[in-house]
């Protein structure tokens, strides 16, 4: 880990190459990742959330693997807009993330990711294996709105980490 400020490109987030999303939750983490030219993206795998503190060789190495140039963490927001307990959770992963990989990261609203995860997940599965499922398919479809705002907008979608998320930055800005 460099001395690097936490995150110092953000507002540089990059136009192209590889993203990888990340559906940050108390007992697992989904994870997706798109193609260079941002045109598919597709569920990669989960990862368990017990001991994300202590994976910081596994998500350097991930990033190293898939050749990712910017992250998207999802930021669970309460349908009037107002965050939880669980966005603050998700702010530090993502922050803590930024520091272990020294990639911009940007948070983009996770509201019904997983209730489109549900809809969309197919095939014979056992409950807890569909459980696990759904976590990979959330973060492919957060991974995938996010691609498509940037699209719609023609900039980077998303929230800045330093945003103040009392009035700050707008989550799809």
């Amino acid at each position: 880990m460099s001395s690097a400020t936490p995150n110092q490109a953000d507002d540089q987030f990059p136009i192209t190459g590889r993203i990888a999303a990340f559906d940050y939750g108390t007992v697992r983490i989904g994870i997706a990742v798109c193609d260079p030219d941002r045109i598919l993206a597709s569920p990669l795998e989960v990862h368990p959330a017990a001991n994300w503190r202590e994976d910081g060789d596994y998500f350097r190495s991930l990033v190293k693997s898939e050749r990712i140039v910017g992250i998207v963490v999802g930021l669970p927001i309460h349908c009037d807009g107002g965050e939880s307990e669980k966005s603050k959770e998700s702010r530090e992963f993502a922050k803590w993330l930024a520091e272990e990989t020294q990639l911009p990261v940007r948070m983009f609203d996770e509201r019904f990711t997983t209730a489109d995860a549900n809809r969309r997940i197919g095939g014979n599965f056992t409950r807890a294996k569909k459980k696990q499922r759904v976590d990979a398919i959330a973060a492919f479809v957060l991974l995938e709105s996010f691609i498509e705002a940037c699209r719609y907008r023609q900039s980077v979608a998303g929230e800045s980490l330093n945003a103040d998320p009392n009035g700050g930055e707008s989550l799809d800005a």
